[in-house]
């Protein structure tokens, strides 16, 4: 469903999207129609392909054979395949994953989930792989003494399961620096979040740094001194007890702090800390099987 609202967006950008799954032609079909699902899902019978591309789902069959009681094999079922007691209908599902591939079809990217239920948005991928265009939700500018801060989530709206992003892109002023992880003896521009046992926060993205020399101190560091962003990948859990905790709440709220040490060409700067927050709606995590009434 996130993919589908993302299709006008994607082929604006040139891209095309499609779905494998080991899915029958029938259920695929089924719930295309009653999804309004306008992509091509492709059926891998077999899961022929899935086998290929080396990612094939070994933990139903462990569930459901002789070691199924032992809780190591227990424990990979409710991390991989499915909060409930697996069935011989669930053998042959893939680890779920996104490839992007070129117009040669060559896969240049790829991006996996270690959880059953997460899923990397559509928004959060393009943002991670450079993305600066059509950002589709309402962006936060900010201002210090030092930076020009514009940032936004990568989702309006993000269901149980969803790995998103917070984006910052940011606009030193004129002479002015800020550093870069490995400059010691200084405040490294970082974002710290807020706890939020809803919400899972995974190693911040860097670009690339540069190396400047201060002279006053005769040191050479790593330093941000053009534009740049920062992207923070986060995960709204999607453990049946973090389902039950979300259940009746509209919004999903993320709180950091932006923390970093400005200098110019000739002296260095107090430490600043930049409140934020962003705001999302928060989505039904969709179950429905096709057949079934829609939730």
């Amino acid at each position: 469903m996130e993919l589908q609202s993302q299709v006008k967006e994607l082929g604006a950008k040139g891209l095309g999207l499609a779905t494998i799954s080991y899915d029958p032609v029938e259920t695929l079909a089924a719930f295309s129609q009653q999804r309004g699902i306008t992509f091509p899902m492709l059926s891998d019978l077999g899961s022929v392909t899935i086998k290929k591309f080396g990612i094939l789902n070994p933990v139903p069959e462990w569930a459901l054979g002789p070691d199924k009681d032992d809780p190591a094999v227990q424990a990979e079922v409710q991390k991989y395949v499915s909060g409930v007691r697996p069935n011989a209908a669930m053998v042959g599902i893939a680890f779920p994953g996104t490839f992007i591939l070129d117009t040669e079809g060559r896969v240049k990217q790829r991006f996996f989930e270690d959880f059953y239920v997460e899923r990397n948005t559509v928004s959060s991928l393009l943002i991670k792989l450079g993305d600066k265009t059509d950002v589709a939700v309402a962006a936060t500018k900010i201002s210090t003494a030092h930076l020009d801060i514009t940032t936004y989530p990568s989702n309006p709206g993000i269901a149980p399961g969803d790995r998103f992003s917070v984006a910052l892109d940011i606009e030193p002023h004129s002479k002015i620096h800020v550093y870069a992880p490995g400059a010691k003896g200084y405040r490294v521009i970082s974002l710290a979040i807020e706890p939020n046992p809803q919400v899972r926060v995974l190693p911040m993205q860097y670009p690339a740094s540069e190396i400047y020399n201060f002279k006053p101190l005769n040191e050479r560091v790593s330093v941000f001194q053009k534009p740049f962003r920062l992207v923070q990948e986060l995960v709204l859990e999607g453990t049946r007890p973090a389902q039950e905790a979300l259940r009746g709440k509209e919004n999903v709220t993320v709180k950091a702090t932006l923390e970093y040490q400005a200098c110019n060409d000739k002296e260095c700067f107090n430490p600043v800390s930049v409140p934020l927050s962003w705001t999302m709606t928060l989505r039904p995590l969709v179950v429905q099987r096709p057949g079934q009434q829609k939730q």
